[in-house]
């Protein structure tokens, strides 16, 4: 059992227990300890070298036998613990048949030990080991995978918690959370699947019923503008997630509804919830019902404490929030997929066993006109289409929420945020090529709008314009020149890419002057969100706020403008990509070059 605070003491518990303490937990809760879908295994303070071997293993995952990779034993793997200042000094052997890979997302670190395979080290071959070791200059909440191939899938993810000099975590206790989404299919079965039928995971089409309440809704004429404008796009206005819950179970710490991943706690504490996407394809909007969550950390950047009840966390990205339970009793941690296919819960509880109400899923959402931001004309390769502002819907940009002042509901016109700065955004002449299917003619800042699914709650959900640095940045130089990126994409193919180019075909990378401070502008000319992660260098959003917030992954919405501050100080070749890891595989994948 876990052992009592010291009074006015912040430290550490560990949320995951090794395997002498769950073998010892087991006789009062069996559940806890038994592999089926357990959460990640041992904690390792990594005070000295770790070793670390990746490996396929029998699991129980969900109530059937899958076979995941696995680091250690355990799916996800360990959760590492770090000290800011410290060495690190990592072992990783693979003893698979395969050449694999770690990346540690979101982590500072020379170029050689970044750990993606042809572009900053060779990988590591079956039966070797590889040795990682780099200064700890950060601290916070990251995570690590592999970047070969489709492994992350598979299972090839795990935690790494990095704690403050000062040993400070601004609570009485934390837990880890990972989310991450498991298929029983050969990943690449999936990506086949994609590629030959456009919407082969989506069960949740719109039927004949539908088409009649939006007519009763809003008329015949304004159901026909929008049915026709989804059909020339040979899209459905419910493609949100490529690959969705028929296929997927989503997965709490490795376990899943069933099995009810548990974090204790004791009445009167702040909690630390460490909340980390490391799944492969899914967005997911996370609530826990009857407690307010105060977020306190971006992708493990400290941020001003804002106050929500519900955000939604892109592919990648990391949330850390504090909670304090104003009763002794258990509280559902809900994580809804954003197509509302599926969920998957766990709980806050005082004792192990508890468990409370679980919400229903919500009704699936459907991208309008509104939700696109569709007061500006589109235009596709096999024609142009013009999106009339007239066909956007009344309400406009509505359902924005105001954190700060701590009240949900629409904003009103005195509830303005900041708003990102105006960008004049160009399109190479013609388009962009086969591989990008639309383009966006006006793109818009959405960096105030909770996303599609969220636009009408009551309740208060987390934006990217509620998002303040805790503090200034070291380099405060206004950017020496703008680059100019365009996600692309033609979904009916099942093309991604950047500038309408697949990484395969690119001429060569995107190049950064070593030591410029920069800015990089991203239009999102798809349907789709996509979740942008930079390699090797922060990224900070210009919403408006000041300090800028810190990122490692920027996730767009459709017919989005987003810019961001670089500075490029990070000599070598680093990874840009979406992290939506099928997106990758299809194309949308670049190399940035400093030097």
């Amino acid at each position: 059992m876990e052992k009592p605070l010291k009074p006015g003491r912040r430290q550490f518990i560990k949320s995951a227990v090794g395997t002498a303490s769950a073998l010892a937990l087991a006789r009062i809760a069996p559940s806890w300890a038994y592999p089926t879908g357990r959460s990640y295994g041992d904690v390792i303070v990594a005070n000295n070298a770790v070793d670390l071997l990746i490996r396929r293993d029998n699991l129980n995952i969900g109530g059937r036998i899958g076979r995941p990779i696995t680091i250690n034993g355990s799916m996800p793997g360990p959760l590492i613990r770090l000290k800011e200042g410290q060495r690190a000094r990592l072992n990783v052997t693979n003893g698979m048949t395969e050449d694999t890979s770690i990346h540690w997302h979101g982590i500072i670190l020379p170029e050689n030990m970044d750990g993606v395979p042809g572009v900053s080290f060779p990988g590591i071959t079956p039966g070797s080991t590889f040795h990682y070791e780099y200064d700890v200059e950060q601290s916070g909440t990251y995570w690590y995978h592999s970047h070969s191939g489709l492994q992350e899938q598979l299972g090839h993810l795990g935690p790494l918690v990095i704690d403050p000099a000062n040993g400070d975590i601004g609570a009485d206790r934390e837990h880890v959370i990972i989310l991450s989404d498991w298929t029983f299919e050969d990943p690449h079965e999936v990506f086949r699947n994609l590629t030959v039928a456009e919407g082969y995971y989506n069960y949740q089409q719109r039927t004949l019923s539908d088409t009649l309440v939006d007519i009763r809704r809003q008329g015949l004429a304004k159901t026909w503008k929008e049915r026709s404008m989804w059909n020339q796009m040979r899209m459905s206005a419910r493609d949100l997630l490529d690959v969705t819950g028929s296929t997927y179970t989503y997965l709490m710490n490795g376990r899943d509804n069933a099995t009810n991943w548990t974090a204790l706690y004791k009445l009167g504490e702040k909690i630390r919830l460490r909340i980390i996407n490391g799944s492969a394809m899914s967005f997911f909007d996370f609530r826990i019902p009857g407690l307010e969550m105060t977020v306190v950390s971006a992708d493990g950047q400290p941020v001003k404490p804002v106050t929500v009840d519900e955000f939604r966390i892109g592919v990648a990205e990391v949330y850390d929030v504090i909670v304090t339970p104003k009763s002794a009793r258990p509280y559902t941690l809900f994580a809804e997929s954003m197509d509302r296919s599926g969920y998957v819960r766990g709980t806050l509880a005082t004792i192990l066993g508890q468990e409370a109400a679980v919400p229903e899923l919500r009704p699936v959402p459907e991208r309008g006109m509104a939700a696109m931001g569709m007061t500006h004309e589109m235009s596709r390769d096999m024609g142009d289409m013009n999106m009339p502002s007239s066909a956007a819907d009344e309400s406009g940009m509505a359902g924005h929420h105001d954190m700060h002042q701590g009240h949900g509901g629409k904003m009103g016109k005195t509830q303005q945020r900041p708003s990102a700065p105006d960008l004049g955004i160009e399109h190479a002449p013609g388009g962009h090529g086969p591989a990008a299917a639309m383009i966006a003619r006006n793109p818009v800042s959405r960096l105030n709008e909770p996303g599609v699914g969220l636009e009408d709650v009551s309740h208060r959900v987390l934006v990217y314009g509620d998002l303040i640095g805790a503090h200034p940045w070291p380099d405060e130089r206004e950017p020496e020149r703008d680059i100019e990126l365009h996600l692309t994409g033609n979904m009916e193919k099942y093309m991604w890419s950047f500038d309408g180019v697949k990484y395969t075909e690119v001429d060569g990378p995107v190049e950064f002057r070593h030591g410029e401070r920069l800015r990089l502008i991203m239009v999102n000319d798809t349907m789709m969100d996509h979740p942008i992660h930079l390699h090797g260098m922060w990224m900070e959003l210009e919403n408006g706020q000041y300090p800028r917030p810190r990122k490692h992954t920027i996730s767009l919405k459709p017919i989005e403008v987003v810019s961001l501050q670089i500075s490029a100080d990070a000599p070598g070749s680093w990874a840009f990509h979406c992290h939506l890891l099928y997106h990758m595989k299809a194309g949308m994948f670049r190399v940035v070059r400093v030097s």
